[in-house]
């Protein structure tokens, strides 16, 4: 017994030492990133206030090892979130909001589906849009060395709207990435796209009727084409060419016209393709994720606006399953 007791003592030790390490290294990329702000136009009584209670957030960086992206198989993430349930849900809050919703999807030319499937897999209809300090998850994602560019221009980005006034930071909660409203929008997408469709001199992102026009408007500008297809799910030959087979988000490579994919697909004729002519790419999402998974199955040709929603989420599974979901409300509505 004196051996366990001795051995926890020590692992709390070790703990606590290497989380006050870590506190103080925080505090010098503070005292830094001051600096950086103050060169980009961010005043330093602004930077005083907004940044003075920040702090290290150790699960954010948890949570950045260990998205669901990262391990779960492309069948199970999908089925996750595209569910009866949720459509159920979507189809209530379509009932609900049809007038808002109708009407933004005339103005802005994106199909209603596409908008009530990005917000259900989002933020579950608004109903879970994250309760983390956004301002300290940005900061720890700064301070961390994986994506710390990214991140810190994320955060400067953000300052930057506070400064100008057009974002109060006492609200600024959301996820652990720093994604802030219904639809997640990072302070990049609320500077570029974010708009205040009910003119009330205030935008506000948990509120559906400048969330789902800022949604829209960003799909609107980065090239969403309604009623295209997004994929299809293929079965593939084994003479199928390595190099076609992507299984990164950050690009698709090899991209060809959908009727050259023809001797490698087994199921072409039973894909009804309105457009043989487009241009397509064919992804293989599990292959470098899953340990064990077979390199052609499961396997998908996907098409411009797939890439589109890599834009909003650069996450194979991700985009999947927003098109998924999207097909489900097609069917309901």
């Amino acid at each position: 017994m004196k051996l366990i007791k001795y051995i926890v003592i020590i692992l709390l030790f070790n703990f606590t030492y290497a989380f006050s390490s870590e506190n103080l290294d925080f505090q010098t990329w503070k005292k830094n990133f001051k600096k950086i702000a103050l060169k980009n136009d961010i005043s330093e009584n602004t930077f005083d206030e907004v940044m003075m209670n920040i702090r290290f957030l150790p699960d954010v960086i948890k949570y950045d090892r260990y998205q669901p992206e990262f391990y779960e198989d492309t069948k199970t993430y999908i089925s996750k979130r595209t569910s009866k349930k949720k459509v159920s849900k979507g189809l209530i809050f379509y009932e609900k909001n049809i007038n808002l919703i109708n009407t933004i999807e005339k103005k802005f030319d994106i199909e209603k589906e596409l908008l009530l499937s990005l917000m259900g897999i989002e933020t579950n209809f608004g109903t879970y849009v994250g309760k983390m300090d956004i301002l300290s998850s940005l900061a720890t994602l700064s301070y961390d060395k994986r994506r710390s560019d990214f991140f810190s221009k994320e955060l400067l980005t953000l300052l930057k709207l506070i400064e100008e006034k057009q974002i109060d930071y006492k609200t600024l909660y959301g996820s652990w990435a720093g994604a802030f409203g219904f639809f997640q929008f990072m302070p990049s997408t609320m500077k570029n796209y974010a708009i205040d469709f009910d003119k009330n001199n205030y935008i506000d992102l948990k509120s559906s009727n400048d969330a789902y026009a800022s949604a829209a408007n960003y799909l609107s500008k980065i090239g969403w084409k309604k009623d295209e297809p997004c994929f299809y799910k293929i079965e593939l030959n084994e003479n199928i060419p390595k190099k076609y087979l992507n299984s990164s988000a950050r690009k698709l490579n090899n991209k060809k016209k959908v009727r050259s994919f023809k001797k490698y697909i087994k199921n072409y004729s039973d894909i009804n393709f309105k457009n043989d002519k487009y241009l397509a790419a064919i992804i293989t999402p599990d292959k470098d994720i899953i340990p064990n998974a077979e390199t052609l199955n499961p396997a998908y040709i996907v098409f411009d606006n797939y890439e589109i929603i890599l834009k909003w989420n650069r996450s194979l599974r991700f985009a999947l399953a927003v098109c998924t979901l999207k097909n489900s409300f097609k069917n309901e509505i």
